[in-house]
């Protein structure tokens, strides 16, 4: 027993590296959704046993990004309108909860780190490149303001629990000028709210700013993407 105990604790460091590993290409969209995932052809990939292939995909079937239906194999999930409805719903009560809590807790030094952030997202809206103009600094923002309420459980939540999903909701945002332009305001106006230590304010504003990126995503979605 102690030798089987001892072989899991040797793959467990692999299997943290192959999910990291497998999580990107599903959120990049290496792995499209709605495709296999065939254990062999991962093993063979990433240079690994079957051992912590496996415990990475229980993980990130943990985390929705895979799903399994009975005798069927692991599939990446796919977000039609209804997910993406239930997730923005479910993220909007959350974060709302987060931006009330940091408007109590916040500190100057947080505050000015959200200005610097916004400086960064206008910049961001200048870039020629495609998709999301601020993806990464988006991220960045409201992480910072789960990490300022203060409440280590709402920074799981949203950090490891759904982040994937989220993440995978963001994908679908395409590059838009007027939305990124609202965007940047609604940011703008939930860092004020911030400052003067407004938690009913702080929270409007978070729960509004999430259900119109909600809307805007599934009024952009395709019928294919929303079925």
């Amino acid at each position: 027993m102690v030798v089987e105990a001892d072989a899991d604790v040797a793959w467990e460091p692999v299997a943290d590296n192959v999910l990291v590993r497998l999580r990107d290409a599903i959120l990049e969209g290496q792995i499209a959704p709605g495709a296999k995932i065939s254990e062999p052809e991962l093993a063979r990939r990433y240079g690994v046993s079957r051992a912590p292939l496996r415990e990475a995909i229980r993980r990130l079937e943990e985390r929705s990004l895979i799903t399994r239906v009975p005798r069927q194999s692991a599939r990446v999930v796919v977000l039609d309108a209804k997910k993406v409805h239930d997730i923005f719903r479910l993220r909007e009560a959350i974060e709302g909860m987060a931006a009330r809590e940091a408007a109590l807790r916040i500190t100057p030094a947080e505050i000015d780190q959200l200005r610097v952030g916004l400086e960064r997202q206008e910049a961001a809206m200048r870039s020629p490149r495609k998709g999301y103009p601020f993806k990464r600094l988006d991220v960045d923002y409201h992480s910072a303001i789960v990490r300022a309420s203060g409440n280590e459980y709402l920074v799981k939540f949203l950090a490891e629990d759904c982040h994937g999903l989220i993440d995978l909701c963001r994908r679908q945002q395409r590059r838009r000028p007027d939305r990124a332009r609202r965007a940047l305001l609604e940011h703008q106006r939930i860092v004020d709210a911030l400052a003067d230590r407004d938690p009913e304010l702080a929270e409007l504003t978070m729960r509004r700013h999430i259900a119109s990126a909600r809307q805007d995503i599934l009024d952009h979605m395709t019928p294919a993407e929303a079925a």
